[in-house]
């Protein structure tokens, strides 16, 4: 068990948080909300597979990056892994046993991932592992998951186009946030030209080919199509060509402290957000990463998300309080944080209603699990192991927080496999 307090791009993440009043509080709203807490089952009645579980105890893993370009966006991750874990051990634990966790560093490197995966589950034994967040890093863990028939909870949004017995995806796939976000701003904002911009990686090549095939099929046109490595710092090249070109809306999926170099490169070759021309429509700058780029880079913006903390709902007021008292009042939540937080709660439903640690018996039980208390409102695991979720549009303001201008009345069914975009 790792207890080790860490930090990195100064945010603290360590283990020592107590038992808050505030976290007794929202855990024991949550217990409300989920399944009795039942009496304690013997181990050999639980854990027929070696899994690292004993009268007491269950030791689950949490990979992401603390180092390297993607912990900007990554450590939020692991805050809200340990948060909800804390949480979850306050309200009784998992079937009677508190969760102790093993972390490991994906350090930004694919296989690094793949290493410490393989660690994590043949090593530790772990029951469960909360972690990843680019699609490089999840491909590179999917085949030792699926070897040794572990579970990844997945928490960013991401290309779809896979589905997986051994993940569940807590993020939204490409119908529910990039066909969702481009429809918003055709419909809202009259767009007619696009200049596709992301990170050269399976991510943004995937996603802004549904993009464009999107784009197509609307009678639209694409301007324009650029990809920089991982931590690529200079952008006046292509800034040079989007104020050529004039696209109605730059489609932005750069990832990690690449955004900051962009965002700040831009405010200073006289872009202007906020007149929106271009329009700057982003999948994939969250509050997490405006917290490094400066609110003020970032004004007038748009993100297509499921999440942002300025959420106005009493399950989410609940959980800002909780992450502001257990990381301090200066922290912020973006939506693969919440996505991320709800892993560790969906795994122990899961669990409960199995009443078994056992991978096979957990997977047989996540269709129409439920998550009343989810900070983004509500979520439900739907048989291809997406979550139903609602999609939202946030404007960026100067205070590095998103104003929610539009949001589906419905939740939207998670479709990996879109018919047409394969």
């Amino acid at each position: 068990m790792d207890t080790t307090d860490q930090t990195a791009g100064g945010r603290s993440f360590g283990k020592g948080l107590g038992l808050r009043k505030s976290l007794m509080t929202l855990a024991a709203s949550v217990m409300l909300a989920t399944s009795a807490q039942a009496a304690t089952p013997a181990t050999a009645e639980v854990n027929t597979t070696g899994l690292a579980v004993t009268d007491d105890t269950v030791t689950v893993g949490i990979l992401h990056s603390i180092t390297g370009t993607m912990a900007l966006s990554e450590i939020g991750s692991v805050q809200a892994e340990k948060l909800a874990i804390d949480q979850i051990n306050a309200s009784g634990g998992v079937l009677g046993r508190q969760i102790e966790y093993v972390q490991e560093d994906g350090a930004s490197d694919w296989p690094t991932f793949a290493e410490k995966s393989r660690k994590l589950l043949r090593q530790d034994n772990v029951a469960a592992i909360f972690g990843a967040w680019t699609s490089a890093s999840r491909k590179a863990i999917l085949p030792v998951i699926e070897q040794y028939n572990g579970m990844l909870y997945y928490p960013t949004f991401y290309e779809g186009l896979e589905q997986s017995p051994n993940v569940v995806y807590t993020g939204q796939e490409a119908t529910q946030q990039i066909l969702a976000g481009i429809d918003w701003a055709v419909e809202n904002k009259g767009a007619k030209t696009f200049y596709l911009l992301g990170s050269d990686y399976i991510w943004p090549r995937t996603s802004n080919k549904i993009a464009r095939k999107h784009i197509d099929k609307l009678g639209l046109k694409v301007v324009g199509e650029e990809y920089y490595p991982l931590g690529h710092t200079q952008f006046n090249s292509v800034i040079n060509k989007i104020k050529l070109r004039k696209p109605d809306v730059i489609f932005a999926s750069v990832v990690g402290g690449s955004n900051v170099a962009f965002y700040k490169q831009m405010k200073a070759a006289g872009v202007d957000f906020t007149d929106e021309k271009p329009l700057l429509l982003t999948i994939s700058v969250t509050e997490d990463e405006i917290r490094g780029i400066g609110g003020e880079n970032v004004e007038g913006i748009y993100a297509s998300m499921k999440y942002f903390q300025s959420l106005d709902n009493p399950n989410n007021k609940e959980f800002v309080a909780a992450f502001k008292e257990a990381y301090g009042d200066d922290m912020v939540i973006g939506d693969v944080t919440q996505a991320a937080y709800l892993g560790p709660w969906l795994w122990k439903a899961a669990v409960e209603k199995a009443g078994s640690f056992d991978i096979d018996k957990i997977r047989e039980e996540f269709a129409g699990i439920e998550f009343t208390k989810a900070p983004e409102g509500y979520v439900r695991i739907h048989e291809n192991h997406h979550l139903w979720s609602k999609t939202r549009i946030g404007k960026a303001q100067t205070d590095g927080q998103y104003k929610v201008v539009y949001e589906t009345e419905e939740l939207m069914e998670p479709d990996p496999f879109p018919e047409g975009y394969q």
